[in-house]
């Protein structure tokens, strides 16, 4: 299955836009804190940034001291965007999907991905090319969204009370790998559900030892200024994994 570039279909990436200009966004909330927690000191290291969007991460290790950073995206949109507002001597970007790395050459201490990894079908393949890159003993350090999350097949996520309030997480289908479409801003948006055991197995299988694994939850005065929120108390959004290649 060739990969799917929803990124660059116009309705999509400005529904997208306004979500990550909202200043309640998940990602600058949840998400972004957590992935920059499990950073290491980046002084002098070389970084890569597996899907990375707008570049605003690229810009972070940038500033944190990276001596370079390289940001791959598939969507023409995201990387026109990331360009023009990254002028930065030690950043560059290329065009490039995550399903194909081989063309990509060089060695890297640390390999980001911010929320990218569920809409790649062949996870074993990727992680081998992250291998192949990654310089003895580099982390590897991604976010995605959480198992629990991409395993639903159907609707309603949530089981309310007459008040809306939620009461529960309708969580099925979890055993079931594969394929997911559904509808995010538009319809026909594909994802691949993992569960975390065959996450954790095709780390291990590819080489990787696992450091530190992440469900991060939104501070309670988070959750008191945006009560949506306390959601999160039943499931979390997110997954975020920092993994160590080990030497051969």
């Amino acid at each position: 299955m060739s990969d799917q570039n929803i990124y660059d279909n116009e309705a999509f990436f400005e529904g997208y836009m306004k979500l990550r200009n909202n200043p309640s966004a998940a990602n600058d909330i949840v998400e972004k804190p957590a992935l920059f927690s499990l950073c290491p000191d980046l002084t002098d290291k070389k970084v890569l940034d597996l899907g990375c969007g707008y570049g605003e991460n690229c810009r972070e290790f940038s500033k944190s001291g990276a001596s370079k950073v390289v940001g791959t995206d598939i969507s023409e949109k995201m990387l026109s965007l990331a360009k023009k507002e990254n002028i930065l001597k030690n950043v560059s970007f290329i065009k490039m999907s995550m399903s194909d790395l081989s063309s990509l050459d060089g060695k890297f201490n640390v390999v980001f991905s911010s929320l990218a990894v569920h809409y790649i079908e062949d996870f074993d393949k990727l992680l081998t090319e992250i291998y192949r890159l990654l310089d003895e003993n580099g982390l590897l350090i991604f976010s995605q969204e959480h198992p629990l999350t991409t395993a639903l097949q159907k609707e309603p996520r949530w089981t309310k009370d007459s008040e809306g309030d939620i009461l529960h997480y309708n969580l099925s289908d979890y055993s079931i790998p594969g394929i997911r479409t559904s509808t995010w801003i538009v319809d026909g948006v594909i994802k691949y559900h993992r569960s975390f055991s065959s996450i954790i197995n095709s780390l291990s299988a590819a080489g990787f030892i696992i450091e530190k694994m992440l469900e991060p939850l939104p501070g309670t005065d988070i959750m008191e200024k945006y009560p949506s929120y306390k959601k999160y108390y039943h499931k979390p959004d997110f997954l975020l994994i920092r993994a160590r290649k080990i030497a051969v």
